[in-house]
């Protein structure tokens, strides 16, 4: 079993694969963090503003959503600079996420949005609400309660993501194990130990969004 896997080395190299776990879990957050607004800006301007600018926010998302996060994550790398737009690669990495993810968040908001009844709405008018305070107020908590286990489950794929950013040198959990391996010509070690690391990370995550999902429940009954 020692030629197959090497314990020893395994528990040696375990902290540099926790430190980088930790910027895994930053990225993860971070990009998140970007999504949520990104998602519902998105999709406000689809739904609520003026035609043309609606038109060109759906062209956005279909375009974000059509092309993969790798080509967005390049194109963000090399061409930003060309426009004198020079940021860490960690920027890059939580950009290229957020916009991503915010694009898929988009629609799981207008799905929670047009499952809202039009009554509500025009409770809002009845109740001399303006549209910005009726839909933050009324409208969006009435519209996150469904949508709860859709975000979760697109937060455990943003997670599952993180790997890509290694391809512009993020120090992230997969980059990390690369280079252990690439040191070391030990490759099994840090490619299974950053498997279990994300299946840990993958099932701590997928507990909180039930519970999330069944607090939101509790509160809205």
């Amino acid at each position: 079993m020692n030629d197959i896997f090497n314990f020893a080395f395994a528990i040696q190299i375990l902290p540099l694969l926790a430190k980088a776990a930790v910027i895994t879990v930053e990225m993860t957050l971070a990009g998140f963090l970007l999504a949520l607004p990104t998602g519902l800006l998105l999709v406000s301007l689809r739904l609520y503003a003026p035609r043309p600018i609606g038109l060109g926010a759906t062209a956005l998302i279909e375009f974000l959503r059509g092309t993969p996060l790798l080509a967005q994550l390049f194109f963000m790398f090399f061409v930003f600079p060309l426009w004198g737009i020079r940021l860490p690669v960690t920027a890059i990495g939580i950009l290229a996420l957020g916009f991503h993810y915010g694009a898929y968040y988009s629609e799981v908001y207008r799905g929670g949005i047009e499952s809202v009844g039009r009554g509500q709405w025009e409770a809002c008018q009845a109740l001399n609400l303006g549209p910005l305070r009726g839909f933050f107020r009324i409208i969006l908590p009435q519209a996150i309660v469904p949508i709860v286990p859709a975000m979760g489950n697109y937060l455990i794929a943003l997670f599952k993501e993180t790997p890509i950013l290694s391809a512009i040198g993020v120090a992230e959990l997969m980059q990390t194990a690369k280079v252990i391996g690439s040191d070391t010509f030990q490759y099994t070690e840090p490619i299974t130990l950053t498997g279990v690391f994300f299946l840990v990370m993958s099932l701590i995550s997928a507990a909180g969004v039930r519970w999330l999902e069944r607090r939101v429940k509790g509160v809205h009954r």
